[in-house]
C-alpha cells in the first residue's frame, strides 16, 4: 500500500445529512458539539467519549472595540471548554471514532493543550495515551497529562522534534497516530466550532474571523464547516475573511502567504510567548493557504511584546483573561484595523483558543505585602 503523506479528510453525505439537519431540528438538541451528529463520525452514541462540553459564549468587547477603532468586536471564548482550550473539540469526537474503532493506545507530538485534552479524553475512554511534548511546554500541561494517567515524555527540542519521535514510536509498536491531520478525525471535531459560531451568528457569517495558527486545524475545520452548511443550502455563499496570526518568531504560514505559495517552509529557531502557535511547519499548510485565498483573507505576525501587552489590555478593559494565542489575535486585529484592512463597522470574530490560567509565567507586577493590622492606602490618581 501507498501513502501520499497527505492528509485524509472526511466526507459526508450532504444530501442524506440535510434531510435531518435542519435549523429547525437543531435549535431543539442539546447545547453540545454532539447537536452536529450527521456531520460527525461517530456512527454509535454509545462511542460517545465526553466531559460536558458545551457551547462557548460569543463576548461583545465592546470597550476594547471602542479604543480599537472597532464597534462589532467580538470573540468566542473556548477557554471554558473541559480541559482549558479549543482543544477538547478535537479529543472528543477523535478519541470518540478512535473507541469506535477499537484503539486501545494512541500516540501523539503536542505543545501542551491538545495533549492534556487527549489524555483526559483518552482516560475517559479507556485507551492509553503515550505523549512526547517539548520540555519548554507550560508546566500546567504537563502536569494536565500526569494526572489523566498518560505516558507522558519531554524532548529538549520542538513539536517537530516530538513529531518524530512519535513516528518512530508509531513504526515499532503499532501506535493509532494521533498526531495533527495524521488522522481525519481531530479535524471533524475541531469544525463543530464553525457550526457553532455560525448558529450564533443568526445562521451568518462574521466579516473577518481571526484565528491563531499553529497547526492550523482550528482554522480549517471553520472552513470545512462553513463549505458543508453552504452546500447543504443552509448558510449563504459569502466566506469569512479568514485571517491566520502568528508571531515574528514563528511566521511560516505568513511567510508562504506573503510569497502567495501553496504551502510554506521550515522556520528555523521557532520560539514565541504563546508557545501554542510555536509550530515550525504545519502539515496541513497548504490547507490554512486555500482558506486564506479563497476568502480574500490575510495572514499576519504580530510581536511577543504586542501579545503581551495586549492580555493585559484584554484583562483590564474586559475582563477575561486569555491565553497569549488568543490575544495575538487581538494584537492582529488592532494592526489590521490600523491599516484599514478592516473597516471600523466590520463584523469582526477573534478566537480565544485557552483559558489564560494555563499559563502561570505571566509576569505581574510585584505586589506589595501587608501586615494583618495594615491600612490600605489608596493612591487617589489611580
Amino acid at each position: 500500500m501507498s501513502r501520499c503523506g497527505s492528509p485524509l479528510v472526511a466526507r459526508y453525505d450532504l444530501f442524506a445529512a440535510a434531510k435531518t439537519f435542519t435549523r429547525a431540528n437543531l435549535a431543539a438538541r442539546e447545547a453540545s458539539l454532539w447537536r452536529y451528529s450527521e456531520l460527525l463520525p461517530v456512527r454509535d452514541p454509545a462511542n460517545r467519549v465526553s466531559l460536558g462540553e458545551q457551547f462557548t459564549p460569543l463576548v461583545p468587547m465592546r470597550v476594547l472595540g471602542d479604543e480599537l477603532g472597532m464597534d462589532r468586536l467580538s470573540l468566542k471564548d473556548e477557554g471554558l471548554l473541559p480541559t482549558g482550550s479549543f482543544k477538547a473539540r478535537g479529543a472528543a469526537v477523535g478519541v470518540s471514532r478512535a473507541r469506535e474503532l477499537g484503539v486501545r493506545a494512541f500516540a501523539m507530538p503536542t505543545n501542551g493543550n491538545a495533549g492534556g485534552a487527549w489524555a483526559a479524553y483518552g482516560t475517559r475512554a479507556g485507551i492509553e495515551a503515550y505523549i512526547v511534548m517539548p520540555k519548554s511546554a507550560p508546566a500546567i500541561n504537563k502536569v494536565e497529562c500526569v494526572m489523566a494517567g498518560a505516558h507522558v515524555w519531554l524532548v529538549d527540542g520542538l513539536i517537530s522534534d516530538a513529531g518524530k519521535i512519535v513516528a518512530r514510536a508509531v513504526a515499532e509498536y503499532g501506535f493509532y497516530d494521533a498526531s495533527t491531520l495524521k488522522e481525519p478525525y481531530r479535524i471533524e471535531g475541531k469544525k463543530t466550532l464553525g457550526f457553532e459560531l455560525v448558529e450564533q451568528f443568526a445562521w451568518s457569517v462574521p466579516d473577518v474571523i481571526l484565528y491563531p495558527i499553529g497547526g492550523g486545524v482550528g482554522l480549517i475545520g471553520i472552513y470545512k464547516a462553513i463549505r458543508e452548511l453552504q452546500a447543504m443550502g443552509l448558510l449563504e455563499e459569502r466566506l469569512p475573511r479568514f485571517v491566520a496570526v502568528q508571531a515574528e518568531g514563528c511566521a511560516p504560514i505568513v511567510r508562504a502567504f506573503d510569497a502567495h505559495q501553496n504551502e510554506s517552509t521550515f522556520w528555523n529557531d521557532a520560539h514565541t510567548v504563546a508557545f501554542g502557535i510555536n509550530v515550525p511547519k504545519a502539515l496541513g499548510d497548504f490547507l490554512v493557504l486555500e482558506a486564506l485565498y479563497e476568502s480574500g483573507g490575510a495572514a499576519i505576525a504580530v510581536s511577543d511584546a504586542s501579545i503581551i501587552e495586549m492580555q493585559r489590555r484584554i484583562g483590564e478593559s474586559e475582563g477575561l483573561f486569555i491565553c497569549p494565542e488568543g490575544a495575538a489575535t487581538i494584537a492582529a486585529a488592532y494592526e489590521l484595523r490600523r491599516r484599514d484592512w478592516i473597516a471600523p463597522h466590520d463584523r469582526v470574530l477573534a478566537i480565544n483558543t485557552g483559558s489564560g490560567l494555563k499559563y502561570p509565567e505571566v509576569t505581574i507586577p510585584e505586589l506589595e505585602l501587608l501586615q494583618p493590622d495594615a491600612t490600605l492606602r489608596i493612591d487617589s490618581g489611580k
